[in-house]
């Protein structure tokens, strides 16, 4: 990690909701844009984030330096009854990536769930840094390949970037 400050990983707070929201927006963005360029249409819509924050099950975390300053954060929804929770969103705060931010949040995750047998995700197909991260940094493998064809149809939310295709990804964690 090269950060040389306390950082630690909370509860989404009340009051830093629509700040949340603004920067996992933009990491978003961002990693569009990176690929191809300029893009006026949001790729995250906020109502899309407001859905997620609605589900049964679901928890938001951020974290957070110590001036108490967002440096990322995460959303998981967590079945109690299967043990096979989702990641929905992972984000670091566009700026400050490369750092071992999104991995420290991720340890931090597994950490806070250790009941967990299998957590899923999905990034688009485009997003080679995500897939580099969640296959060869936190240990996910790709089980599916979300596209036009073949829709998640339990989650549509999921389905958000079918043109260019999803990966689905699956971590089973050893007991």
């Amino acid at each position: 990690m090269l950060f040389n400050e306390k950082m630690e990983i909370i509860e989404l707070r009340y009051e830093d909701i629509t700040l949340f929201k603004e920067y996992l927006k933009e990491a978003f963005q961002h990693g569009y844009e990176s690929v191809y360029g300029k893009c006026e249409e949001l790729v995250l819509p906020e109502e899309d984030i407001d859905e997620c924050l609605k589900r049964e099950g679901c928890h938001a975390f951020e974290l957070i330096n110590q001036n108490n300053e967002i440096l990322g954060g995460a959303v998981v929804t967590i079945n109690e009854k299967t043990n096979n929770n989702h990641l929905d969103f992972l984000f670091v705060k566009v700026g400050i990536q490369s750092r071992g931010l999104g991995q420290l949040i991720w340890d931090e995750l597994e950490k806070m769930y250790p009941n967990t047998e299998i957590w899923e995700t999905c990034t688009p197909y485009f997003d080679k840094r995500n897939i580099h991260f969640y296959v060869n940094k936190l240990g996910f493998h790709i089980v599916e390949f979300l596209n036009e064809k073949h829709q998640d149809l339990e989650d549509p939310l999921d389905n958000f970037s079918l043109e260019e295709g999803m990966f689905r990804f699956e971590k089973t964690m050893k007991k």
